[in-house]
């Protein structure tokens, strides 16, 4: 299954422009990404795709990942340090479950949108706007076919196994 038959063209761009709205209110920066698999942890693909996609190059390091593996109905939520290191241990557990909620009914496009225009309110809290802001990293959702035979199949998916 494709990007576009998970998230067709129109939801992308409405996903994009909720990032951008979001970004308006915080410093902070908000990355969707989405790929079919993932057999093992989903923290740990999270996190490998984080650092492939140099999300870590912001310089608040505040920038927040939403992975989700859709054929293996897996989501994660995960920060950078800078946000990590200032926001209470679950911080993005409701969200999490809000998301879980979205993609169960189908609705994915919806609940990215309304999970992202939350989580701009939240980290607005600790990253406010500020006028000179720009813009780090790209609004568009990100997508990859990679395997992920590497991750150990360990299925210990503290943050979100959507089954």
């Amino acid at each position: 299954m494709a990007l576009a038959d998970f998230i067709p063209s129109e939801g992308q761009r409405r996903i994009a422009a909720a990032i951008t709205a979001a970004e308006r209110h915080t410093t902070g920066e908000i990355c969707v990404h989405v790929t079919p698999r993932c057999r093992g942890n989903v923290m740990k693909r999270a996190t490998r795709t984080f650092n492939r996609l140099h999300l870590y190059t912001t310089k608040r390091r505040n920038a927040v990942l939403i992975f989700i593996a859709y054929e293996a109905r897996k989501l994660a939520i995960l920060g950078d340090t800078g946000i990590n290191d200032v926001v209470p241990e679950g911080f993005w557990d409701g969200e999490v479950e809000e998301l879980t909620r979205y993609l169960k009914a189908g609705r994915p496009v919806d609940g990215l949108c309304e999970v992202i225009a939350h989580m701009g309110e939240r980290l607005s809290q600790y990253f406010p706007g500020e006028r000179d802001d720009e813009n780090e990293l790209s609004n568009e959702v990100s997508f990859d076919d990679l395997d992920d035979d590497e991750i150990d199949d360990d299925h210990n998916d503290e943050y979100g196994n959507m089954e």
